[in-house]
């Protein structure tokens, strides 16, 4: 009677231990199996989109990992790549890109120089690319459309394009907002001014998650927006006081802005989950490992965090007239002048901008685990969701 009633309960507790793990919001339940990948954001992971549209980023670009231009700008490998290999998935093609591309396991709409409000300046006047947030959903809502009419054509389309069902089981992820901060400044605004601002921003970045939703999208990786008071093209170009210099060196009132966009972004997540019930959002803080990395630089074997790796003179090896892989003529020659340092994996900032492949790894390396995210999910169960609360 006893054996009975021993094997009775170890099989309720069997029985109550398996519907714990299916009911647990990350642990004990499978991983997500994310069989593409669909991208939107500016510089910090443009594959390509902007090289295709205005011509490629040129050498030395691209040269520790690619060895040659690869539409990136970095000497490698951004953090949506990583993202991409943890996931088991080809590196993204950018949608722009009409040569070499392959969208079967997504596509990426990012490119450099993107904000999330339209800007009303050309690319030449301002930098800011055409291709906001808004005109990357129109591209997202055509490719989502055309690549099912056309993959059920057979051929060379259904190796090229993504599967119908691939649009609601993908990873969506965003890297995006820096641009706008920055925009506001180098149209000489203040700082109250463009704080003022942020609340639109963040509504249009609402709306865009609205709208993929309303596309099938469930599952969405955001990051939020890094120190940009710590990157020489921000210290370089814009004032401040020696009172304004932070311990790390960086100009203090830039990445307080930062963090008051980041404050909000969050909040904004935190209502589209309210909003959007079958949503799975991960709020992701690269902001602060960016500037743990750059305030303790040699801790974690690197150099000279404030100094780009691939420029041409000035404090922080940064000139907005003579970028990486710039040149100058010389008695009718042209001369290579924005070269790159000798060795880009001490480094952490590659060209006064952007990240090196090696600060792009280290920062990989600290998400993947969900460690800084909102909720603490890993990547790979990105797919599963918190209640609203």
């Amino acid at each position: 009677m006893e054996s009975h009633s021993l094997r009775f309960v170890t099989i309720v507790v069997e029985l109550v231990l398996s519907v714990s793990l299916v009911l647990n919001p990350v642990f004990g339940v499978p991983p997500c199996d994310f069989p593409a990948i669909f991208n939107f954001g500016d510089s910090n992971s443009d594959t390509g989109g902007l090289s295709a549209a205005f011509g490629q980023a040129g050498p030395p670009h691209g040269e520790s990992f690619f060895h040659g231009p690869a539409g990136r700008y970095s000497d490698g490998r951004l953090v949506i790549d990583f993202i991409a290999e943890s996931l088991g998935l080809p590196y993204l093609s950018a949608y722009l890109d009409a040569v070499g591309s392959n969208f079967t396991h997504g596509a990426n709409f990012a490119t450099a120089g993107s904000t999330i409000r339209p800007q009303n300046t050309t690319l030449h006047q301002s930098g800011f690319s055409p291709f906001s947030l808004n005109v990357q959903y129109y591209q997202f809502h055509d490719f989502h459309r055309r690549s099912i009419i056309f993959r059920n054509q057979g051929g060379v389309f259904k190796k090229l394009l993504p599967k119908a069902k691939y649009f609601s089981q993908a990873l969506y992820t965003f890297d995006i907002g820096q641009n706008d901060l920055t925009a506001g400044y180098f149209l000489n605004m203040t700082t109250d001014q463009v704080v003022a601002y942020i609340p639109d921003v963040l509504d249009q970045f609402k709306t865009v998650v609205k709208y993929l939703y309303d596309q099938g999208g469930r599952s969405f990786w955001i990051h939020n927006t890094g120190p940009v008071g710590c990157l020489p093209y921000v210290m370089d170009r814009l004032p401040i006081t020696a009172g304004q210099v932070d311990k790390a060196g960086c100009a203090s009132p830039f990445n307080e802005v930062a963090q008051y966009f980041n404050k909000k972004l969050k909040e904004a997540v935190d209502r589209l989950r309210m909003d959007l019930p079958l949503a799975a959002l991960t709020y992701v803080d690269v902001y602060s490992l960016k500037y743990t990395l750059i305030s303790q630089a040699h801790r974690y074997g690197f150099v000279h965090p404030l100094k780009a790796c691939c420029g041409h003179g000035g404090k922080y090896n940064y000139n907005k007239h003579i970028g990486c892989g710039g040149k100058i003529t010389v008695h009718g020659k042209e001369v290579l002048v924005g070269k790159a340092c000798k060795d880009p994996s001490v480094m952490i900032n590659w060209d006064g901008v952007h990240y090196t492949q090696a600060a792009n790894k280290w920062v990989f390396d600290r998400i993947v685990d969900g460690s800084f995210s909102d909720p603490p999910i890993p990547l790979k169960m990105a797919c599963h969701r918190e209640p609203p609360h």
